[in-house]
C-alpha cells in the first residue's frame, strides 16, 4: 500500500484477511456458501481497508502466500461509487496495476467468465432486467449472469465478491430494488441460473443493515467489526459536527445563515494557512459546500444562486473566479453563468483532487458514497423534511483533511453545517437520520447552536495584541502581534471596503515608504489578488521594547492612535516551559495493535528521518543480521547446519492414489515424495523476508555475510532463523527491549521538535506498542471549550479569548474555591483546566478491579519557581465518596515516581472547619513518604487513614 493503515485499520484487516481465508476453505470442505460481514462507522475507511485485502489476496502477506489468479468482483450501488472505489485502489494499492481493474460496462462487456488476476466493479443499476448485461442479442454472446455462473462453476477456489453496502443512500423502492439484487449473489438466483458466491465479504456501516441483507439465507457468516471508538482514537475524523441553525422568529433566515456560513468558511482558510505555513505542509484549500434547492417550473433550481456568490464574496471579501466555482446538478452537465462568471460541472469523485475549487453547488448527488476531506464548511437551503440527505452528507464531511487530529489549533477539528429552515427540534432530527444512516454509534460528536449562541469558544495561548493605527488619507493597518515569540503572525491589511486579508508576518516593519504590494502569500489571496491588496510586512521591536510588546516605529503613523493591554504574564514562555518540560502523558488502549518488531523499526525510521540518531534504523538491521549470524555458527559448532539446509532444499510433493471409480484407496493415507532442489529457496526466503518484518533484513544479511561461490546459502540461512520458533521468540523479546530503550532515550528530545508531524507519528509509533503508552504532555496553542451560561472570566487561565483576553469557565463550588485558593499564593502565575479525554489533555493511567483506566486530573497549576523559572502541579479535587480514589492515588503516586520534574501532585478532599469554612486537605505524592505509604495502600480505609494523618491543609 502507499499509504500507512492505521492500527485499528490493521487490526480489521489481519482480521478479514484471516476470515476471508478460513471462508474459502470450508467453502470447498463443505460447498456451503461463505459470508465475511465487515462492519465500521463512517469514516473508518472501509475502502481502503479492502484495497489493502484484495492487495492482500493477489499478492500475499505475512501469512497467505499469494494467489494472483484471484478474481475479485466488486459490487455497489451506482457507477459514482464503482469510480470512486476504483480510484482509491489506483492510488493506495501500489501493487495493483490499473489495467487489473476493469469496470463492467453494458456496451463492452462480453466474457465467458472473469479473467484471473482482475478487479471487476459492477453496480445495481447495470443489473436491472432491461439492462443491455443481463440480455443476450446485440451482439452479445454471454450475459453477465451466465459469466458469473461460469467463473462460479470453474473458478470457485479463487472468486471473491464484494458487496459495499456500505454508503447506502437510496430510499423506498430503489432501496428496496437494490436490496433485491444484491441478495441474488448471496442466495443465488433460479430465474438467472446463478448459484450462490462461493465468498461473499459485505462492507456496511451497521451490522443491522447487512444482518437484512443475508437474512433468510444459508451461507455461513463470519463477523469481522472495527468499533466507533477505535475510529475515534485514530483521528482521522473531526472531533466535532456543529450545527448552527436561526433562533426563533428570525427572518430572512436563509441570507443570515449563509453570510455566517461564509465567515466560518474564511476562518477555516486563515486557520488552515496558518497552521499549514507553520507546519510546512501543502496548503488544504478548505471548500464551502452549498446544497441547493431543486427547480420547480422548469427552473434548475429555486435558489438564487447569483445572490449566494455575492454574498459570500460580500463576506470574505473575495473576488471568485472561473474554475473556483462548481455545480454538480444531476439535470445537467452544462456550464452555468452565475454572478458573471462561469460555473462548470464537476463528477463529485474528482472534486477532492482539484485544488482549485472552492465552492461547490449540488442538490443531492453528493450525499451517498461522497467522499472530500477538505469539505470544511456546508450551507444547506433544504428545508426541515430532508434530514435523511443532509444526515448523509455529513458521513461524507467528517474526515479529515490531514488524516489526523490537529493537535495546534482546535479549530481545526470541527467541522461546521448551517441549517436555514431548520430549528433546535428539527436539528435533532437530523442527528437521529445521521446515526440510521451512518450505523448508530458515530465516532463524532454532534452539537446543535442558534445563530445567536455559539456552542463553543476558541481559546489561544497567542491572544492578538491590538495597535489601532489610523493613518490619514491611507487605507487602515491593523498590526497583530504576539507576544514573545518570532513565530509568524497575521497581519490584517483592511482595503477601502471593509474586506480584511491575512496574510504572513514575519519579524519586522518597516516604514510606510517600504511597504509595497507584493505576491499572494497562499491560495486564498491568490483567489481575490485582483480586489484585495496584499502586502508583506515585518515587524521589529524597538531596542527598549519589552519581549512580551511590539512597538511600532513612530515614523509608520506619526499621528496615529496606539492602545495597549498588557497581559498578566508571558503565556507563550509558559506554554514553552511546559511543552519542554518533558511531563509524560499516556495513551490506555483496549489492547495493542503491532508486534514489537514493526514498532522498532518504525521507531528506528523516525530517528533516523528527524536527526535525532541518524544511524538508528543501520543500528538495528546490524543488531538483527548479527542475531542471525549467531545462530548459524552455533549450528555450525554443534553439527546440526548441514541436515538443516538439506530439510529447508526439499521440496515436498503430496499425493493421494485413487481407484478406477475415483475413490481414494489405502484409507486416505497420503504419500509424501522429496526431492532435493533449489526452486522453493526464493520462495521460502521472501516468506521469512515478511515475517522479519519486510525490513530486508535478509539482504543486508546477504550482503554482509554472503558466498559468491553460493548465492542461495545466505537464503537458506535466514529460512533457517525465521523457521526457529526460539529464534523469533528472542527477536521479538530484542524487539521489545530496544523499542523501549530508544523510546526512553529520545522521548524528551522529540518534544523538542517543531514538526507536529513527527510528533504525531511519534505517538502512533508509542501507541500502538503497548496497552498504556508513555507520551511527552504538550500544549497546543489554541483550543477549543464549551461555551457554559454563567461562567466565571478568568485572566489568569493559560488559554484565553482573543477577543476579551480572558476565559469564560464554569467550575463548580469546590472547584471554583480550590482555584481562588491557588491565586492567593505568592508564586502563582496562572492554571489551566484539564478537560477529560480532550485530546491534547494530560491522562495518568490507573488501576481498578484488574483493569488499567485513563484518568484526567482536573487542574495544571504553574508557579514561579527561582532555578527553574516555573514548575507545574497537577491537582486533582476529589469526593471520598467515590471507589475509584485507591486506584487513583496510586497511580498519582506512581506519576509523581515517574516525573521528578513536576512540582504537587494532589489528591485534594474537601471539607469544612470548626467555622463552618470550606478547607481543601491535600495529599501530595511528591513526596517520597507518601507516595510509599500509598503504593503499599490496599483498601481504601487506608487511604483514608493516610489523608487523616499526612494530608495538609495549605
Amino acid at each position: 500500500m502507499r499509504v500507512e493503515l492505521f492500527p485499528f485499520q490493521k487490526r480489521a484487516l489481519a482480521d478479514i484477511r484471516m476470515k476471508t481465508a478460513e471462508a474459502m476453505s470450508s467453502y470447498h470442505r463443505t460447498h456451503a456458501p461463505q459470508v465475511v460481514s465487515f462492519t465500521a462507522p463512517t469514516g473508518a475507511g472501509k475502502t481502503i481497508i479492502m484495497s489493502a485485502l484484495i492487495e492482500a489476496i493477489l499478492f500475499g502477506d505475512e501469512q497467505y502466500m499469494e494467489q494472483q489468479d484471484a478474481i475479485i468482483v466488486w459490487l455497489s450501488d451506482s457507477p459514482q461509487l464503482n469510480e470512486q472505489s476504483k480510484q482509491k485502489i489506483d492510488s493506495k494499492a501500489d501493487k495493483i496495476k490499473l489495467s487489473q481493474c476493469v469496470t463492467v460496462s453494458e456496451e463492452s462487456f462480453d466474457k465467458e467468465v472473469f479473467e484471473d488476476g482482475h478487479v471487476y466493479f459492477l453496480n445495481t443499476q447495470k443489473l436491472s432486467v432491461t439492462s443491455k448485461l443481463t440480455k443476450n442479442g446485440d451482439g452479445r454472446t454471454y450475459t453477465i449472469w451466465q459469466t458469473l455462473a461460469n467463473t462460479v462453476r470453474e473458478k470457485s477456489d479463487r472468486l471473491y465478491f464484494i458487496i459495499d453496502e456500505a454508503h447506502r443512500g437510496m430510499q423506498g423502492r430503489e432501496a428496496s430494488k437494490a436490496t433485491t439484487i444484491m441478495q441474488k449473489f448471496i442466495k443465488g438466483s433460479d430465474e438467472d441460473h446463478i448459484p450462490p458466491m462461493p465468498v461473499v465479504i459485505g462492507m456496511s456501516a451497521t451490522t443491522q443493515r447487512f444482518n437484512a441483507l443475508v437474512e433468510g439465507t444459508s451461507s455461513t457468516i463470519h463477523k469481522s467489526i472495527v468499533t466507533a471508538d477505535e475510529v475515534r482514537a485514530s483521528g482521522l475524523l473531526k472531533d466535532r459536527i456543529v450545527i448552527t441553525y436561526p433562533e426563533a422568529g428570525a427572518v430572512n433566515n436563509d441570507m443570515a445563515i449563509l453570510q455566517a456560513a461564509a465567515d466560518d468558511w474564511k476562518e477555516k482558510w486563515e486557520h488552515w494557512t496558518q497552521y499549514c505555513f507553520e507546519q510546512h505542509y501543502a496548503y488544504v484549500n478548505p471548500i464551502l459546500i452549498i446544497q441547493v434547492l431543486n427547480g420547480t417550473g422548469g427552473k434548475l433550481t429555486d435558489t438564487n444562486l447569483d445572490d449566494c456568490i455575492a454574498k459570500i464574496e460580500e463576506r470574505t471579501g473575495f473576488k471568485l473566479e472561473n474554475g473556483q466555482v462548481v455545480h454538480t446538478f444531476g439535470g445537467t452537465t452544462a456550464s452555468l453563468t452565475v454572478n458573471g462568471f462561469e460555473v462548470r460541472y464537476e463528477e463529485p469523485s474528482r472534486i477532492a483532487d482539484d485544488r482549485n475549487i472552492r465552492v461547490v453547488f449540488f442538490k443531492e448527488n453528493l450525499s451517498t458514497g461522497w467522499d472530500c476531506p477538505r469539505a470544511e464548511t456546508m450551507m444547506s437551503f433544504k428545508h426541515a423534511n430532508d434530514a435523511t440527505y443532509i444526515a448523509q452528507l455529513l458521513g461524507r464531511m467528517v474526515r479529515t483533511p490531514m488524516q489526523m487530529h490537529i493537535q495546534v489549533d482546535d479549530v481545526l477539528n470541527d467541522v461546521h453545517l448551517f441549517l436555514p429552515y431548520f430549528n433546535e427540534e428539527t436539528v435533532k432530527d437530523v442527528v437521529e437520520a445521521l446515526q440510521s444512516t451512518e450505523g448508530g454509534d458515530i465516532p463524532t460528536d454532534i452539537y446543535g447552536e442558534s445563530l445567536s449562541g455559539k456552542r463553543f469558544e476558541t481559546l489561544t495561548v497567542k491572544p492578538k495584541k491590538k495597535m489601532q493605527m489610523s493613518i490619514p488619507g491611507q487605507m487602515t493597518l491593523e498590526v497583530f502581534a504576539n507576544q514573545g515569540t518570532e513565530a509568524p503572525a497575521l497581519v490584517s491589511i483592511t482595503d477601502t471596503q471593509g474586506a480584511p486579508t491575512p496574510v504572513q508576518q514575519q519579524t519586522q516593519i518597516p516604514d510606510v515608504a517600504e511597504v509595497t504590494p507584493a505576491q499572494p502569500t497562499n491560495a486564498f489571496q491568490q483567489m481575490s489578488a485582483d480586489s484585495t491588496q496584499t502586502v508583506q510586512t515585518d515587524v521589529k521591536p524597538t531596542a527598549d521594547a519589552q519581549p512580551s510588546a511590539v512597538t511600532a516605529p513612530e515614523t509608520m503613523a506619526p499621528d496615529s492612535q496606539q492602545e495597549e493591554v498588557e497581559d498578566l504574564f508571558d503565556r507563550e514562555a509558559v506554554m514553552k516551559f511546559i511543552n519542554d518540560a518533558g511531563l509524560l502523558s499516556y495513551n490506555v488502549r483496549a489492547l495493542r495493535i503491532n508486534d514489537y518488531l514493526k514498532s522498532l523499526y518504525r521507531m528506528a525510521h523516525l530517528l533516523s528521518m528527524s536527526k535525532l540518531h541518524r544511524e538508528a534504523i543501520r543500528e538495528v538491521q546490524d543488531e538483527i543480521v548479527q542475531m542471525i549470524r549467531d545462530y548459524v555458527e552455533n549450528l555450525k559448532a554443534k553439527g546440526k547446519y548441514d541436515d538443516l539446509v538439506q530439510q529447508v532444499k526439499q521440496f515436498k510433493l503430496a499425493t493421494q492414489i485413487f481407484d478406477v471409480f475415483g475413490e481414494t484407496v489405502d484409507n486416505y493415507s497420503v504419500y509424501d515424495m522429496f526431492t532435493t532442489t533449489d526452486t522453493d529457496i526464493e520462495r521460502q526466503f521472501q516468506i521469512a523476508d515478511v515475517k522479519l518484518g519486510r525490513e530486508g533484513i535478509g539482504m543486508a544479511y546477504g550482503k554482509k555475510y554472503g558466498n559468491f561461490s553460493d548465492l542461495t546459502a545466505f537464503k537458506v540461512d535466514v529460512i533457517l532463523f525465521v523457521a526457529d520458533e526460539d529464534c523469533m521468540n528472542r527477536l521479538h523479546a530484542y524487539a521489545e527491549n530496544r523499542f523501549h530503550e530508544l523510546n526512553d532515550n529520545y522521548r524528551r528530545y522529540i518534544a523538542t521538535i517543531d514538526s507536529e508531524k513527527i510528533r504525531r507519528d511519534y505517538d502512533s509509533i508509542v501507541s500502538d506498542g503497548d496497552v498504556v503508552s508513555k507520551h511527552n504532555f504538550r500544549l497546543p496553542e489554541t483550543i477549543q471549550v464549551p461555551h457554559e451560561a454563567g461562567g466565571k472570566e478568568y485572566r489568569d487561565h493559560l488559554f484565553v479569548s482573543d477577543a476579551t483576553g480572558t476565559a469564560k469557565l464554569k467550575l463548580n463550588g469546590w472547584e471554583a474555591d480550590l482555584i481562588a485558593e491557588e491565586e492567593k499564593r505568592q508564586d502563582f502565575v496562572c492554571w489551566i483546566r484539564n478537560p477529560s479525554r480532550a485530546s491534547w489533555a494530560l491522562c495518568i493511567p490507573y488501576e481498578i478491579n484488574g483493569e488499567i483506566k485513563p484518568t484526567y486530573p482536573d487542574f495544571i497549576i504553574v508557579r514561579e519557581d527561582e532555578h527553574l523559572g516555573y514548575v507545574i502541579d497537577i491537582l486533582e479535587p476529589h469526593s471520598a465518596d467515590f471507589k475509584d480514589n485507591l486506584g487513583k492515588a496510586k497511580g498519582f503516586a506512581e506519576y509523581a515516581r515517574q516525573n521528578p520534574g513536576v512540582g504537587r501532585i494532589q489528591l485534594i478532599r474537601m471539607g469544612k472547619d470548626a467555622a463552618g469554612r470550606t478547607q481543601f486537605r491535600r495529599l501530595d505524592m511528591y513526596k517520597t513518604a507518601i507516595r510509599e505509604k500509598v503504593s503499599r495502600a490496599i483498601n481504601t480505609d487506608e487511604l483514608d487513614h493516610i489523608f487523616d494523618t499526612d494530608g495538609v491543609i495549605e
